[in-house]
């Protein structure tokens, strides 16, 4: 059942955005967050946009602490949006290449040739490396997979999948954008129903191109 009040997601913002906001907003609006977040945001006053449907006007946001474990779901005002950055302005950006841990970050190293692959395309960077970037604290691990969104208006078929599969580096895992909702490139390679991430929640569909939004 949708919340009381839920819209769509509204404004400029949409999923995977990275946003700069106003911590003590944030803490006002949701008392009952976890204690960590106090110390995360004061230290990285940042945020993601989820993919939710917007609650009584307030947006959906994810917010990360140190380690895995600490992830949590929160709503922010947009008036305690102090800046926003998308995956794909982090892409164009290229900062990865004055990046300080590139050496030992095997997902920033794998950058050069996934944006050589993916040129031409409406790509963009998100996840832990995306985050670090972002905010330029240091969020991703040696062992971090490389998230990337890549924005499919139209359809990539099972075989056109799997040639771009082949030729990314390894561990890189690749949102698909689709008109109904995000969806694995690797399962759109296998072929088949693939379950695509909406606004109200996980769906399994036969193809996330031909099913209205």
């Amino acid at each position: 059942m949708e919340k009381v009040g839920a819209t769509p997601l509204a404004g400029p913002f949409r999923p995977h955005d990275l946003l700069r906001v106003d911590s003590a907003a944030v803490l006002e609006v949701t008392r009952d967050l976890p204690g960590w977040t106090v110390a995360s945001l004061a230290a990285v006053p940042g945020a993601v946009v989820r993919r939710a449907m917007a609650c009584n006007g307030l947006l959906p946001v994810g917010i990360r602490g140190s380690g895995r474990a600490e992830r949590c779901a929160a709503w922010l005002p947009p008036a305690a949006v102090v800046a926003c950055v998308t995956p794909e302005e982090l892409a164009a950006a290229r900062a990865w290449h004055a990046h300080p841990r590139q050496a030992e970050i095997p997902a920033l190293a794998a950058l050069d040739s996934v944006a050589a692959l993916l040129a031409g395309s409406d790509w963009g960077l998100a996840g832990s490396v995306g985050f670090e970037l972002a905010t330029g604290h240091p969020t991703a691990t040696p062992d971090s997979d490389l998230d990337i969104v890549l924005r499919a208006p139209g359809r990539i078929g099972p075989a056109e999948a799997r040639s771009l599969l082949a030729a990314l580096p390894a561990r890189v895992d690749v949102a698909v954008e689709t008109p109904l909702g995000a969806c694995s490139l690797a399962e759109v390679a296998a072929g088949g129903a693939v379950a695509v991430k909406t606004f109200t929640g996980p769906r399994l569909v036969r193809d996330p191109w031909a099913e209205p939004a």
